[in-house]
């Protein structure tokens, strides 16, 4: 069997390429392009030296064994590590490409560059060279961002709200980590077979469980009914459920899961807000029902989810330095920078626009700039 990999690279007016590797049997050079072009404005908006690549394979990591998945990343960066290097493109961690993956692929960048505490990719683990807080970065940042745009536009908090997460991977699980710790009801999660319902919303000790079946067993959700207090509907997702009152909707799963229809029920149900922690998550039928409904909240991913990206910049700067910051400090760092992303949103939608329209705004806006200054557009 042949598996195809690609890498993106989109744009560097700004910085090295930047993005994520994807590993899913749906990837293909067109799903690489426009995740790439989206990631030229999230990496803008965050105020790092960041420009916009995305790469990735249609290897399919479910069902391998752990050294298929090794040989597999060895193979994928024997071709890659050619392209990529500190100042050019340093590209990071994506579905199905987690801290285990990025291990095995800069194992081998070391074996075959013979270049030690480079900051070629990021997502890599704190004992070589990696920061504190990449893998919650994601989560935390868009729920950071939510807590802002909730406590400014509807003059409220996010304790007691009941909140949908879509997804069980690494964004869904520290999205749901810190909505719990805020006070929030996480009243479900999901993976591709359907969803884990929590009526009275999740437990710890339940988010626990998820971790523990998704990162350590490799299980899907269907195999936990028995271990949490939640409820397993097959064949759903978060969005397909009529009976599940949503207050806040965080779409953590992949592109293209919030459909007209879903955007529709969200509104019927009361929905006051969408936050993307993937990338593209909401359709372009479910947009224009957002946009329709201009109270709603809709913060794209570019703004939402740029926190992992950020942090990943933060990485980079760590390593140039040759340093190790504290997680606290990098945790203060992300806040203000999603603090940051929210004031730019704010200040380009203007009186009359909304944050999505300020957020895109931004992020073309700063890039445009940096293509005159350089002389490549005039």
């Amino acid at each position: 069997h042949v598996n195809r990999g690609w890498r993106v690279e989109f744009s560097s007016a700004l910085g090295p390429y930047k993005g994520g590797l994807r590993f899913h049997p749906t990837v293909d050079d067109g799903i690489l392009k426009f995740l790439g072009f989206e990631q030229i404005f999230k990496n803008s908006l965050t105020g790092l030296p960041l420009g916009g690549g995305k790469g990735g394979s249609d290897f399919n990591p479910k069902g391998k064994s752990e050294g298929e998945i090794r040989r597999f990343c060895e193979s994928f960066m024997t071709e890659l590590c050619r392209y990529i290097d500190a100042s050019t493109d340093v590209p990071a961690g994506d579905i199905g490409v987690g801290g285990r993956e990025i291990g095995y692929m800069y194992g081998t960048y070391k074996r075959l560059a013979n270049k030690h505490g480079e900051g070629v990719l990021t997502g890599k683990s704190p004992l070589f060279g990696g920061i504190h807080l990449r893998p919650e970065a994601t989560g935390f940042g868009t729920v950071y961002m939510a807590q802002h745009a909730i406590e400014d536009k509807l003059k409220r908090s996010l304790e007691g709200t009941r909140c949908a997460v879509s997804g069980s991977g690494n964004v869904a699980q520290f999205a749901s980590k810190m909505l719990i710790q805020l006070g929030a009801k996480v009243v479900c999660v999901s993976d591709s077979n359907g969803v884990l319902v929590f009526e009275e919303g999740m437990t710890n000790s339940d988010l626990e469980q998820i971790i523990l079946a998704k990162t350590v067993e490799r299980a899907r959700l269907s195999a936990l009914e028995t271990r949490v207090s939640g409820k397993y509907i097959p064949d759903h997702s978060p969005w397909t459920l009529p009976t599940l009152n949503v207050d806040f909707a965080f779409p953590c799963a992949t592109q293209n899961e919030i459909d007209g229809k879903g955007a529709n029920l969200l509104i019927q149900k009361g929905a006051m807000g969408v936050f993307e922690g993937a990338n593209l998550p909401v359709t372009t039928e479910g947009q224009e029902v957002l946009r329709a409904h201009r109270d709603v909240l809709y913060i794209p991913g570019k703004a939402a989810n740029a926190g992992g990206v950020g942090v990943s910049g933060l990485e980079m700067s760590q390593n140039a330095s040759r340093t190790y910051w504290k997680r606290e400090k990098v945790d203060a760092m992300l806040k203000d920078m999603m603090a940051g992303i929210y004031q730019q949103m704010k200040d380009n939608a203007g009186e009359d626009g909304t944050l999505e329209e300020g957020c895109n705004r931004a992020g073309f806006l700063k890039v445009a700039q940096a293509l005159k200054e350089l002389g490549w557009v005039y």
